[in-house]
């Protein structure tokens, strides 16, 4: 990256904390006679999920200095919201856990936010809530602590969704590997072909999502015999791997075969693709022809991977 790309870079970043600061602004707002400052509405929120919560968990889960977080915690005990006591386990640990008006006040607090934040959606129509929840997940993916057991869901693809197996085919090889144009274009035939034989009983088709984002995808249509099945358009997204995608999507596919009454499986595949020929292989499938080709702008050597029943 270049000094110039960097800036404009810079600038962009910051061009969108003074608009989410903005907007955080007016829904963190509330009524003009709010009675409670954000760190004490984080607090109750925190204490309405865990009770009773260790104060040094709370303490990391808001990133607070022991001293503030003291001062914090007096302010809402001395308004009868929070009650600290030590624990039985250990004494040297102390537990915090909101009392019967803390949960009231509380519950003021979630309405008036739910209210705000639904506010806030409502002013857009259901496809741009969902590219703005689609952005925010991203964020929150690439600079936020990642859960460990993000929820993994396979389903049919609903409108839009093979357009977007397309364009991340092409995008993601073409970075990755140095596919060219050739690649996708074949990529939307597949998906083309399927689409005017979705009501075929023996194909499917799924798409991943890890917390309800797009993550990846997987087919399985007619192959060269009757009693064989293609496993075709594996799409992993790098944002996914490591949770066992891949695998999942694999193993899906396969018994979806079997009990359609496949007798083996099939694919195709490049030698280069060292992660999925992995995941083919833990599968069961076995390497079963090589031939080179360049149809891609680049010499690869295609793969035909085969799975018997």
């Amino acid at each position: 990256m270049n000094p110039a790309q960097l800036a404009d870079r810079v600038a962009a970043v910051r061009a969108f904390n003074r608009l989410y600061t903005s907007v955080i602004g007016v829904l963190d707002e509330g009524p003009a006679d709010a009675e409670y400052s954000l760190p004490e509405a984080r607090v109750l929120f925190e204490l309405a999920h865990q009770d009773p919560l260790p104060v040094t968990d709370l303490r990391n889960r808001l990133d607070l200095d022991a001293g503030y977080a003291s001062r914090l915690l007096a302010r809402l005990e001395s308004r009868g919201l929070i009650a600290r006591e030590r624990s039985e386990e250990d004494a040297r640990r102390q537990l915090v856990r909101p009392t019967a008006a803390g949960r009231d006040a509380f519950a003021v607090l979630n309405r008036r936010s739910t209210d705000q934040i639904g506010g806030l959606l409502r002013r857009f129509a259901d496809e741009d809530q969902q590219r703005l929840l689609t952005a925010m997940r991203t964020i929150g993916d690439l600079v936020g602590d990642r859960r460990r057991d993000p929820l993994l869901v396979l389903r049919p693809p609903r409108p839009g969704d093979l357009g977007w197996v397309v364009e991340r085919h092409g995008a993601l090889y073409a970075r990755e590997y140095g596919f060219d144009a050739r690649f996708e274009a074949l990529v939307a035939r597949i998906v083309a072909d399927f689409a005017e034989t979705h009501d075929d009983q023996r194909q499917a088709f799924w798409i991943a999502e890890l917390d309800g984002g797009r993550v990846g995808s997987i087919a399985c249509t007619r192959g060269p015999e009757a009693d064989t099945a293609k496993l075709r358009l594996l799409l992993l997204e790098p944002s996914a791997r490591g949770h066992g995608v891949g695998k999942r999507l694999v193993t899906e596919c396969v018994e979806f075969a079997k009990a359609h009454g496949y007798r083996a499986m099939e694919l195709s595949t490049v030698s280069v693709l060292a992660a999925a020929r992995s995941l083919y292989r833990a599968a069961g499938f076995e390497l079963v022809e090589e031939t080179g080709f360049d149809d891609w702008g680049l010499e690869l050597t295609e793969e035909i991977w085969r799975l018997q029943f």
